[in-house]
C-alpha cells in the first residue's frame, strides 16, 4: 500500500510562491513606502558617485553603479526575485564590512603605508616644497586675515599694489573674493561668506595659523604666502626647486634627489627628504618580518608567548571547569544550584572591568595580593617578565574556568546513566570511568569548543591590553612589543594606534599571518575532531 508524499508537487510549490510574491507586492501603502526608501537610498547612492568623480576615485564609482543597478533591479519589480530581496542586504554589508575590509588589509600588506608614506606622489610633493620654505628678502608684505569657510581655515590677503583680495585654504591656490570690506589703512573688515576670526580667536589657534601655507599660483616653485599673526602675510619660496620634467628635486647647494621608486626622493649617497608616498612593496613586509633581526627577534618571542598563552589558557581554564562541574554533578551533594551560582560569578562581569580590577589587586606597592595575601612582599607582577606573565595566565583562568564550567556541566548530564552505571557494574572505579567513559564522551562535543577557546586566546586582545598593555617592553629593538604582547596587541602597536610610529603595510602582513596560523590551527583541529564522531 502506497502512502501519501505529504512533500508537495512542483505545481503546488509554484502556487505558494505566487501568492506569498502576490501578498508582498498587494498593498499600495507597501509599494509607496518601498518606493520612497528606494529613492533615498539612490540619493544617497549618486551623491557618492558624484563624490567619487570628483576624487577620481573610478573602482569606488564602479562598484557604487553596480550597485545602483541591483537595488532596483531586484527591489522595483514587485513579483521577482523573492529570495534575493531578502539575501541581497546580508550579501552587501558581508562584501563591504567582512570581504572589503579583508581584501584592503591585503592590499595594504603589500605596500609601504605609514608614517611618511601615507598620501600620493603629487601631495608628497607639494608637501616637501611647504615644509622647506624660506622667506623671501625684500618682498612686499600683504594686509591679511584669518577666516573660516565650509569649516576651514581660510587666509585672506590683501596685494598692496593692486589691492585686489584672494583668499584660499591651506595648500589650496589664492582665489579672488569679491566684494570685500576695508577699512580705512587697508586691512580686512570683512569678508562676504568667510566668518572673520577675531583678535583673541587668532591668538587661541596660533599653532593653526602658523602652519597656513598658501600657493601663490599652479607653479609649484612660485612660492607660498604665510602669515604669524594673522594680520601681516608674507611670501616665502621653497628652498628645493622641484623639475618637473626630470622628476628631481634640487635644494640650495645644488645636491639632487631623484625618486627611488620606493616612495620618496633620495641623493645618490641615500640621503631622504620626507614625506614620501604610498607605493606597492610586494612582499617586502613579509620579509622583514622574517628576516630583519630587528623585527624577526620580537616577532618570533611574542609568536611563542602566543602560542603558550592561547594553549596554557585552554588548558587551565578547561582542567578546572571540568573539575568543578564533575565535582559539582554529583546527586548527593547538597545546594549545588548555590554553588553553581557562584561558580558561574566571573563570567557574570564585563571581563574589561575585571581585567582592571585585577591590575590594580596585582599593583606591586599597594596591591591586595602583595600587601595582604602575601604579608607585604614586593613581587614585580605586572613589571617582570615572568611574573607578568603568570598574572596574565591567573586572570584568564579566573575569567575562563566559569564558561568551561558551564559547557562541561551540559556535557556531563547529556551522558547516558545507563552507560556510567554498566561501567561501575563492569568494576571500573571513578578514575577509570572518568579517563575510559566520560572523557571521550565529553570530547565530542566539547573539542569544537575547545578549538574556538584556542582561536579565541589566540587573540585575546583585550585582556593583555588592560592588564599589563603587552609590558614589560623588550630592551634592544625598534620593535614597539613587550613580554606578554600576543600578536594581536603587537599588530596594534605595530600599527601605531596606541602611540609610536606606524607602519600600516607591517601591521597588515602581521595580520594576515595571524589569519593563516588561526585558520590552519582550526582546520587541523576540526578535521581531528572527526575522528571523535566514531565514539558518539
Amino acid at each position: 500500500m502506497k502512502t501519501k508524499n505529504p512533500a508537495l508537487s512542483g505545481a503546488e510549490r509554484e502556487a505558494v510562491v505566487n501568492r506569498a510574491q502576490a501578498t508582498y507586492s498587494a498593498s499600495p501603502l507597501a509599494w509607496i513606502i518601498k518606493l520612497a526608501v528606494l529613492g533615498a537610498l539612490d540619493a544617497l547612492l549618486l551623491m557618492g558617485a558624484f563624490t567619487a568623480v570628483a576624487a577620481g576615485a573610478w573602482w569606488i564609482l564602479a562598484a557604487i553603479i553596480v550597485l545602483l543597478v541591483l537595488v532596483n533591479g531586484i527591489y522595483l519589480p514587485p513579483n521577482r526575485f523573492l529570495p534575493a530581496k531578502y539575501l541581497f542586504p546580508g550579501l552587501v554589508f558581508l562584501s563591504i564590512f567582512s570581504v572589503g575590509v579583508i581584501l584592503y588589509t591585503v592590499y595594504i600588506s603589500f605596500t609601504n603605508y605609514g608614517d611618511g608614506h601615507v598620501s600620493s606622489k603629487p601631495d608628497a610633493i607639494a608637501a616637501i616644497q611647504a615644509n622647506n620654505t624660506t622667506r623671501v628678502p625684500g618682498s612686499k608684505a600683504y594686509k591679511s586675515a584669518v577666516a573660516i569657510k565650509d569649516g576651514k581655515l581660510q587666509l585672506v590677503v590683501v596685494d598692496p599694489e593692486s589691492k585686489q583680495v584672494r583668499a584660499a585654504a591651506d595648500q589650496e591656490v589664492l582665489a579672488e573674493v569679491p566684494d570685500v570690506e576695508l577699512t580705512s589703512i587697508g586691512g580686512i573688515k570683512d569678508v562676504p561668506g568667510y566668518q572673520v576670526l577675531s583678535f583673541a580667536e587668532v591668538s587661541q589657534r596660533t599653532k593653526e595659523i602658523t602652519a597656513l601655507k598658501v600657493k601663490i599660483d599652479d607653479d609649484p616653485n612660485s612660492g607660498f604666502i604665510r602669515t604669524t599673526t594673522g594680520s601681516a602675510a608674507y611670501e616665502y619660496k621653497s628652498t628645493l626647486t622641484y623639475d618637473k620634467a626630470a622628476d628631481t628635486f634640487t635644494d640650495a647647494q645644488g645636491t639632487v634627489y631623484h625618486d627611488s621608486g620606493r616612495g620618496s626622493f633620495v641623493t645618490d649617497q641615500g640621503k631622504r627628504i620626507e614625506p614620501g608616498w604610498k607605493v606597492g612593496v610586494g612582499f617586502e613586509n613579509f620579509q622583514r618580518a622574517f628576516t630583519n633581526e630587528d623585527i624577526r627577534g620580537p616577532f618570533l618571542k611574542v609568536t611563542a608567548w602566543t602560542f603558550a598563552f592561547a594553549f596554557l589558557s585552554v588548558a587551565t581554564t578547561f582542567a578546572l571547569g571540568l573539575f568543578l562541574a564533575i565535582m559539582f554533578n554529583e546527586p548527593r551533594m547538597r545546594g549545588q544550584k548555590i554553588y553553581r551560582v557562584m561558580m558561574i560569578l566571573p563570567y557574570a562581569f564585563p571581563g574589561f572591568l575585571s581585567a582592571l580590577v585585577w591590575a590594580g589587586l596585582f599593583n606591586q606597592e599597594f596591591g591586595f595580593i602583595n600587601e595582604v595575601l602575601l604579608q607585604g612582599a614586593r613581587i614585580p607582577w605586572l613589571t617582570d617578565p615572568v611574573w607578568a606573565k603568570v598574572a596574565v595566565l591567573l586572570v584568564n583562568l579566573w575569567l575562563g574556568f566559569p564558561y568551561m564550567f558551564l559547557v562541561s556541566t551540559g556535557a556531563l548530564q547529556s551522558i547516558p546513566d545507563d552507560v556510567l552505571e554498566a561501567a561501575r557494574m563492569d568494576g571500573a572505579g571513578p578514575w577509570e570511568t572518568f579517563r575510559q567513559i566520560k572523557l571521550p564522551l565529553l570530547m565530542v562535543p566539547l573539542a569544537p569548543l575547545l578549538i574556538s577557546s584556542f582561536a579565541f586566546n589566540f587573540n585575546n586582545f583585550v585582556l593583555i591590553y588592560l592588564l599589563t598593555n603587552g609590558g614589560p617592553q623588550f630592551q634592544g629593538t625598534s620593535l614597539s612589543a613587550g613580554h606578554t604582547d600576543l600578536l594581536i596587541s603587537m599588530v596594534f602597536k605595530v600599527a601605531g594606534f596606541g602611540g609610536g610610529t606606524h607602519d600600516y603595510g607591517l601591521a597588515s602582513a602581521f595580520a594576515i599571518i595571524i589569519f593563516f596560523i588561526i585558520g590552519g590551527i582550526s582546520y587541523l583541529g576540526f578535521r581531528q575532531t572527526k575522528t571523535l564522531e566514531n565514539l558518539n
